[in-house]
């Protein structure tokens, strides 16, 4: 069996921390409010002076150095993101450039929302296997208060800005991801319209339906992948699930039967990064000693498309 090991991790949030309070001076709503539905407290937006380039460059650099390797060696660069700064060249390509990455490094962006990082690792996991170079670079980050609708309270409160990279390496003798992925089509539930399509482009979002949908797939998600790997999920040391909402993920747990000590989570202070919320809270747990080398973490992401992804992540 061939797969992919965590080598190192990066993260990087913009410098302006926004409150609920900062938010109750411009939108109708209240701190409370926004906790007790939510679990959310602060969440980080760019300002004039930073943008999604800045956010991932920071966050690679930080995962390359963390990793102990050069961009040299870095034979796949996949950005997942919905946010970036041009259609076209894709951030991916930028970075390319930006960290002098090989001109035969394989490049693109890639969006299946806030699935797109564990889409990323899988797609990483595929390519490195017929690459020259065994090391890429899996990047998920996202400008979500650019497409924010400030008039509406009960979506706007939700995201932040962030992202968050992780370096891993292919090998014959590693283990595979067991990575399980879906999508169903709607663009009812959760969506955001294209440029000069006639509508503006904010999310629009059905809340009540995405917490159907998220129950449903993540606990799902999370059985399979374990299923596939041949392992119980009490075999798991950590899970990192997207942080949409405090709700949807307490009742993951739950439905699971999981230790909530393994469930750490991040969103009362970085809010809903989307296809960042992955790898920023991989980052955190890394950094902070509670992930340590050889133990077995349980990545899983849903949102827009509809999508959900699931991956068995081991940290070398």
């Amino acid at each position: 069996m061939s797969g992919i090991k965590l080598m190192g991790t990066g993260s990087a949030l913009p410098a302006q921390e926004v409150t609920n309070f900062d938010l109750e001076k411009k939108v109708d709503t209240s701190d409370e409010w926004i906790v007790t539905r939510t679990g959310i407290s602060s969440r980080h937006y760019c300002t004039g002076e930073e943008n999604h380039l800045g956010l991932c460059t920071a966050a690679a650099r930080r995962a390359l150095e963390s990793a102990g390797i050069g961009p040299e060696q870095i034979g796949v660069c996949l950005v997942a993101t919905l946010t970036q700064d041009t259609m076209t060249p894709s951030t991916a390509c930028v970075l390319q450039k930006e960290l002098g990455m090989p001109e035969d490094t394989v490049c693109f962006d890639l969006n299946a929302a806030c699935a797109g990082f564990v889409y990323g690792l899988h797609t990483a996991e595929c390519l490195l296997a017929a690459s020259a170079h065994k090391y890429a670079l899996v990047i998920g980050c996202e400008v979500l208060s650019r497409i924010t609708d400030f008039t509406d309270r009960s979506t706007c409160v939700l995201f932040g800005d962030g992202a968050g990279a992780a370096v891993v390496e292919w090998r014959e003798d590693y283990p595979s991801l067991c990575a399980v992925m879906g999508s169903r089509g709607n663009r009812e539930v959760l969506m955001i319209p294209g440029v000069n399509t006639g509508a503006a482009s904010y999310i629009h979002m059905d809340g009540k339906e995405v917490f159907r949908f998220a129950v449903e797939v993540l606990p799902r998600c999370a059985k399979e992948v374990a299923a596939k790997a041949g392992i119980g999920l009490d075999q798991v040391d950590h899970f990192v699930f997207h942080q949409a909402n405090q709700r949807i993920l307490d009742f993951a747990i739950k439905k699971l039967r999981l230790d909530p000590e393994k469930c750490a989570g991040n969103i009362a202070h970085t809010g809903n990064t989307s296809a960042a919320s992955v790898p920023i809270l991989l980052d955190e747990l890394v950094r902070s000693g509670q992930l340590h080398s050889g133990q077995k973490v349980l990545c899983a992401g849903f949102g827009g498309g509809l999508t959900w992804a699931g991956a068995l992540l081991q940290l070398a």
